[in-house]
């Protein structure tokens, strides 16, 4: 049995801010209260002048095991989760063999169970042709079925209206989209591809993937689920033209249909190619200047529900991958950037600028993903809840730099950036798996549980 009592930290927590202690004994918290006093041996962490957020839930990342593990992996990518405050992880099926079978998906639950070292789920893909495999879900077991509507990797874009129907149709789990129209994308393409060849500029990328590709997406998808009484959740929502589609006048636990944002759509806009290029390359496309504080605002006000990452690592040699004059090559250059790692960090940076609360990031950060996806027992700070804890230091400054970048492709778009606050612990189910640049691994993470 071990006992851990985090003293006199900030605690942020459903709407409040207080000093308090908190006994975690063994995976949960035991107590909170001031001044919590044990007779029997316990470990005392100084929580003084940090603020204590509950553990974030990231619903949605790309860790790339099976298949591409030369850019990621389960242990590498949980790692830099873990360093950043995120103690949560729901997993794309993007892989190599597609996520598309309860089998192979349990082979990924195998390799979660011996190497990572956050909480883990795994999305179902989705295809044209397994619709059987939807209907086996347990809503008890992976947090939800995904459907890419629109350009994707290998068997996994959902193009034939009649499977798209049935899945909506059939679907006893969330479902979760990825929403832009490919044969608008294509037509986009054709005028700039006659103009520059292989080689257009990375600033035409919004201009291809444009704001009614995503919008006639995400319609069509929130058509089919009112259609079916679907429970849908569209992820990344990158423009303010999306924002009517949703609602915030019911509490999120009621909702049918809920939206995520990404952290890179609310930091980077469209004058960042310029400087970044390839690197903040990603599906759907980072917008212009103007569509930043209306998802902001959005996800202040509860028509955007979560906040997340897409977490998404290549290789720097991918990112970099030149055309026949030199250049870049628009197409070959995969999209996704790595930010698990440093969403904290981000959302903390929106915090001090005053666009967002400390209330905001737990919220849509923790709560509002466990409310979400109905998950059992985490994303608050609670009696009896598992102990999911980062404690940040509010004014410790450090920069952006490969050395500490825990990703196992090595890079990040914010290197050379300089963060005030810095997570110092990082619990997963009240373990200390991270503490001031070192690891605990002897304690791996669990598999999420939902109570739909």
């Amino acid at each position: 049995m071990s006992v851990t009592i985090i003293r006199n930290a900030q605690v942020i927590n459903e709407g409040t801010i207080k000093p308090v202690d908190i006994l975690i004994r063994d995976e949960r918290i035991e107590k909170i209260d001031s001044n919590i006093s044990v007779k029997q041996l316990h470990r005392e962490i100084d929580g003084e002048s940090h603020y204590c957020f509950p553990g974030l839930i990231d619903d949605q990342v790309h860790f790339r095991e099976p298949g591409m593990t030369h850019k990621a992996n389960i242990y590498t990518e949980a790692k830099a989760a873990v360093a950043g405050g995120t103690t949560s992880f729901m997993e794309m099926p993007n892989t190599i063999p597609p996520a598309t079978t309860h089998e192979l998906l349990e082979q990924k639950y195998e390799i979660a169970s011996r190497h990572s070292l956050a909480n883990y789920s795994f999305f179902l893909g989705t295809s044209n042709s397994n619709i059987e495999e939807v209907k086996k879900t347990d809503p008890k077991k992976i947090c939800g079925i995904k459907i890419f509507m629109g350009s994707s990797t290998g068997d996994l874009a959902v193009d034939n209206p009649e499977s798209l129907e049935n899945i909506f149709k059939f679907s006893p789990v969330l479902i979760a989209t990825h929403c832009e129209v490919d044969q608008r994308i294509k037509e986009n393409t054709i005028p700039l591809r006659m103009q520059y060849g292989d080689a257009i500029p990375m600033k035409f990328h919004p201009v291809i993937r444009d704001e009614k590709a995503c919008y006639d997406s995400s319609k069509l998808a929130i058509e089919l689920a009112r259609k079916h009484n679907s429970r849908l959740h569209i992820l990344h929502i990158s423009t303010a033209n999306e924002i009517a589609l949703f609602s915030n006048d019911l509490p999120l636990a009621q909702k049918k249909i809920t939206a995520e944002a990404c952290v890179h759509h609310l930091w980077f806009d469209s004058r960042d190619y310029a400087t970044l290029g390839s690197l903040i390359k990603c599906n759907p496309a980072i917008k212009g200047p103007e569509h930043k504080p209306k998802l902001m605002q959005a996800l202040k006000e509860g028509f955007i529900d979560v906040i997340a990452t897409d977490h998404a690592p290549h290789t720097l040699e991918e990112k970099m991958t030149r055309a026949a004059d030199g250049n870049i090559n628009y197409f070959k250059a995969p999209s996704g950037l790595p930010l698990v790692q440093h969403s904290l960090n981000m959302l903390l940076e929106f915090w001090q600028n005053r666009q967002l609360t400390l209330y905001d990031i737990a919220q849509k950060a923790a709560h509002n993903p466990a409310i979400c996806f109905g998950l059992k027992d985490r994303g608050f700070i609670r009696e009896g809840y598992y102990a999911d804890l980062a404690l940040v230091n509010p004014q410790e400054e450090w920069t952006v730099h490969p050395d500490n970048i825990y990703y196992k492709c090595g890079w990040s778009p914010l290197e050379g950036h300089r963060f005030r606050g810095r997570v110092t612990h990082t619990f997963v189910n009240g373990h200390i798996v991270y503490q001031n640049g070192l690891f605990n691994e002897n304690f791996f993470g669990k598999r999420l549980e939902f109570h739909r």
